[in-house]
């Protein structure tokens, strides 16, 4: 094999070890749409540390029809009508988050399946088993922590006003990490929306589910979605928030609401983690303020 073929073969099995080198993170939501609160950490973490992102989806999503008279008249379908959107977003908000997904870089997005049945806070039916089946979600969850060897786990905030569902999806990330006996147990953290000059949520843990507890001695890491790309003042990773959201056409109330406005990213950790973790976190967090935008290399 002549000198030059064997370098840049060389390079190229470096270049892809580099690429393999990013975090690797599985996002556990309720619903298409719940990664819109995460959406710039998955976009940066993919595209500018070079890791990977998979999803879990809880439910199917048929149930997200309130507030979707736009998106009936752009999918020609009557979707205000419980039936009819019943019957159709399972498969529309499938496609939609499919497409959201590769725009944040997503590699694998498993869906589970559950009933998307009514609004509640109460996370019991759920949990309990009643309305959810959840032994079929704890195995899967269980063989995706031991077979993809994930460094993060990311949720939601499980906080007293979020949805039961979102709750629930929370309440089974947090057991499938505890339950995990690997020697690389995942780091799990919590994410919510904050705005310029607000006060993030106060949060200690959710009544009646000790697991959710945030650690009172862990910082808090954020992501500043309003950073301004030092290339051209006009950007902001805002846009790249407003790139997801617009793939939820059957979801107009989350383009009028706080996605757009969110300034930041906050994450929290919980307290089931290993204190030793929280340095891990905080280098990633570290890595994706100092990531950014880099000119291809001619």
């Amino acid at each position: 094999m002549k000198k030059k073929t064997l370098m840049a073969l060389c390079a190229c099995f470096w270049a892809t070890t580099l690429m393999a080198q990013g975090p690797k993170v599985l996002v556990v939501t309720a619903h298409p749409d719940d990664e819109t609160g995460f959406s710039v950490t998955m976009f940066k973490i993919t595209h500018e540390l070079k890791g990977t992102v998979d999803m879990a989806v809880m439910t199917d999503g048929g149930g997200g029809f309130a507030d979707s008279q736009l998106g009936a008249m752009y999918y020609g379908l009557d979707l205000t009508d419980s039936l009819v959107a019943r019957t159709h977003l399972p498969m529309l908000r499938k496609q939609e988050i499919l497409n959201a997904g590769k725009i944040m870089g997503v590699r694998n997005i498993y869906f589970m399946e559950q009933p998307d049945d009514w609004y509640t806070l109460d996370p019991t039916p759920y949990i309990s088993g009643k309305n959810w089946e959840i032994a079929y979600v704890e195995r899967r969850l269980d063989k995706l922590l031991a077979d993809r060897d994930y460094d993060f786990v990311i949720t939601m905030l499980p906080h007293a006003g979020q949805h039961g569902h979102h709750k629930t999806a929370v309440l089974m990330a947090l057991r499938a990490v505890q339950r995990y006996k690997g020697s690389h147990k995942p780091i799990i953290i919590a994410g919510s929306p904050v705005f310029q000059g607000a006060k993030p949520i106060e949060y200690t843990q959710l009544d009646g589910f000790p697991e959710t507890k945030i650690n009172p001695n862990a910082p808090t890491f954020t992501l500043n979605r309003a950073f301004r790309l030092k290339e051209n003042d006009k950007l902001s990773y805002k846009i790249v928030a407003d790139w997801v959201i617009s793939e939820y056409k059957s979801q107009g109330a989350i383009q009028e609401g706080a996605i757009h406005k969110t300034d930041f990213e906050l994450y929290r950790y919980f307290a089931i983690n290993d204190p030793k973790g929280i340095q891990k976190v905080q280098g990633l967090f570290n890595d994706l303020a100092k990531s950014g935008f880099a000119a291809p290399v001619n």
